[in-house]
């Protein structure tokens, strides 16, 4: 029975792709067609991995428009080759114009790494959102609520991954090149769809610090 459940839920994203591959044919506006011969986004999106933010429900875009990397908790670190890998691409060969940075209240992530239990594999990776928790420990633990607690951390950091993200050498010989770019931090609402501003935009390094902003 089991393995019948499993077979019928392939069926459905069988069908699901049928059905979309229907919507692909029926449409006038040659935008498809377009699509088949090439990207050009102006957003790249650094999002959480979990199920409920998808980049282009959440933005209101259509295909082609964003350039998405997912990961949990919408982690930006320098030893992450795919993140940078993928950075690297949208900026330098697709020249996109905004990086969004999208965290999400409601985070398994962040709540996790809150906690002082052990998950698995991934307590290496929530050890990234630790070292946030480290910096700002007196302000979270100041907060009775935990699920407030929980949502400025979540804000919080959303905050340290722009950073991360500006001090990297993609974006910095970017913006040394005069290529426009800039970096937005922002949360969504799950409950609300709306995505939240942080008002954490960067589009230079003059505010990185003197170690962080390369000449």
């Amino acid at each position: 029975m089991e393995n019948q459940d499993l077979k019928l839920g392939f069926e459905k994203i069988l069908q699901g792709n049928r059905d979309w591959m229907d919507f692909v044919k029926e449409d006038k506006t040659g935008r498809f067609q377009q699509l088949a011969k090439g990207q050009n986004p102006e957003i790249l999106w650094i999002g959480c991995a979990d199920s409920r933010v998808p980049a282009n429900e959440i933005t209101g875009t259509k295909p082609g428009e964003v350039f998405v990397h997912r990961n949990i908790a919408n982690v930006c670190v320098h030893s992450d080759m795919n993140m940078l890998s993928v950075l690297d691409y949208a900026v330098s060969v697709l020249k996109v114009k905004h990086i969004i940075v999208a965290g999400h209240y409601g985070c398994g992530g962040v709540a996790a790494s809150l906690s002082r239990k052990q998950f698995g594999v991934i307590d290496n990776w929530l050890c990234h959102i630790k070292d946030v928790y480290r910096l700002h420990a007196a302000e979270i633990d100041a907060i009775d609520n935990q699920e407030k607690k929980e949502d400025r951390l979540v804000e919080l950091n959303v905050i340290e991954q722009v950073f991360n993200l500006c001090t990297t050498s993609i974006v910095q010989n970017a913006w040394k090149s005069g290529q426009p770019l800039a970096v937005h931090g922002t949360v969504i609402n799950i409950g609300t769809g709306s995505l939240e501003d942080l008002h954490t935009t960067f589009t230079n390094n003059e505010t990185l610090g003197k170690v962080f902003a390369y000449k």
